[in-house]
């Protein structure tokens, strides 16, 4: 065998090796579908577990493997892990909505804590090593500084961010006791779409802001509202640090590649480190569709605090984590694509 036949079937042998199998829990919603993509696109292979309580069918690329069920169910996570030779973890699975949490925090703590304990046992019982996990700066609640980092006490205002938190010290302390490494990462407002057109968020009703104005502004909805305008804010709404659903992906894809290589547990957070008020997403929406929206103020909601920006100087520093798409006007407009496009073919 030449020397570089020889070489080439290393290098082949070496890229191989780098392939994983990734169990995406939550693999048919918004993120989750997101990070489908990415892994494909990548050459990995994904294997999805959903209960489509919030997932959709649509989202799902045909060929990959799909299971419909709770994460909280072990021995189908069992049969997953052994089946199909799962090498990592990218856990989505969970009940967001904040309000709700509010008024039924039992269903929070029971899908987002207590399945999620189910699925980390199940995951360390089937010998996975590595973990990734989405938390939330809900766990935060309000701060004094900002932007905030991941030192920051946390102090939850909602069922949401403590079932989240909760999750984390469950993994926390389980990768202790074994030999499971994971990455928390802390998002902060997730939203736009893939920038190709696969995938974005078709939930209903929706209750993230740039999607709720993103359907305002092509009629889908003849009005909406904004929650609170007496915050301790320059314009009296809540500020956010409104990341690109890609840029979070990519995190994630840093942090399966940063575990492979051995690196050690760590918690980072996932934001660009400047927000945006509500009325300046508002602006942006309307100046990207060419038209006005029409809004209405309303009292507070419970449960959110007047402004969550993120330090995500750990995210870039340990993950080599670099954004692609912080552009607020970049974000509403592959939102505003991705709504047209569901809007022109149903859903």
């Amino acid at each position: 065998m030449s020397a570089t036949l020889a070489a080439h079937r290393l290098k082949r042998d070496v890229v191989m090796s780098e392939r994983m199998t990734v169990l995406v829990t939550g693999g048919a919603g918004y993120i989750g579908s997101h990070m489908v993509l990415a892994l494909l696109d990548a050459g990995h292979r994904p294997v999805i577990i959903d209960d489509f309580s919030t997932g959709h069918e649509k989202l799902v690329p045909s060929g990959v493997p799909l299971f419909r069920g709770n994460v909280g169910d072990s021995a189908l996570v069992a049969e997953i892990c052994d089946s199909h030779k799962i090498d990592a973890v990218a856990h989505f699975a969970a009940s967001i909505v904040v309000p709700e949490s509010v008024t039924d925090p039992l269903k929070y703590f029971v899908n987002n804590t207590v399945n999620t304990t189910r699925f980390i046992a199940a995951c360390v019982d089937a010998g996975i090593k590595r973990f990734v996990f989405s938390s939330t700066a809900a766990v935060y609640g309000n701060q004094d500084v900002s932007p905030i980092h991941e030192g920051a006490n946390t102090q939850p205002e909602n069922p949401y961010g403590s079932s989240k938190l909760m999750s984390e010290m469950v993994l926390r302390d389980s990768a202790m006791a074994t030999d499971l490494s994971y990455v928390i990462l802390r998002y902060f407002n997730v939203a736009g779409a893939d920038p190709q057109g696969r995938s974005g968020q078709l939930s209903q009703p929706a209750t993230h802001l740039i999607k709720i104005a993103v359907e305002a502004a092509i009629g889908k909805r003849a009005a909406m509202q904004v929650y609170g305008t007496d915050y301790p804010t320059p314009d009296g709404t809540c500020i956010r640090d409104y990341i690109h659903v890609s840029d979070l992906i990519a995190a994630h894809m840093a942090a399966l590649s940063y575990l492979q290589k051995g690196g050690a547990s760590l918690l980072a957070n996932c934001g660009y480190g400047h927000g945006a008020s509500v009325r300046d997403v508002l602006d942006v929406v309307a100046s990207v569709a060419g038209q006005p929206l029409d809004v209405t103020d309303a009292p507070r909601r419970p449960g959110d605090a007047a402004v969550l920006v993120a330090d995500s100087t750990k995210l870039r520093s340990a993950l080599g984590w670099a954004p692609r798409y912080d552009d607020l006007h970049q974000i509403v407009s592959d939102a505003l694509a991705w709504e047209r496009i569901n809007s022109q073919c149903g859903r």
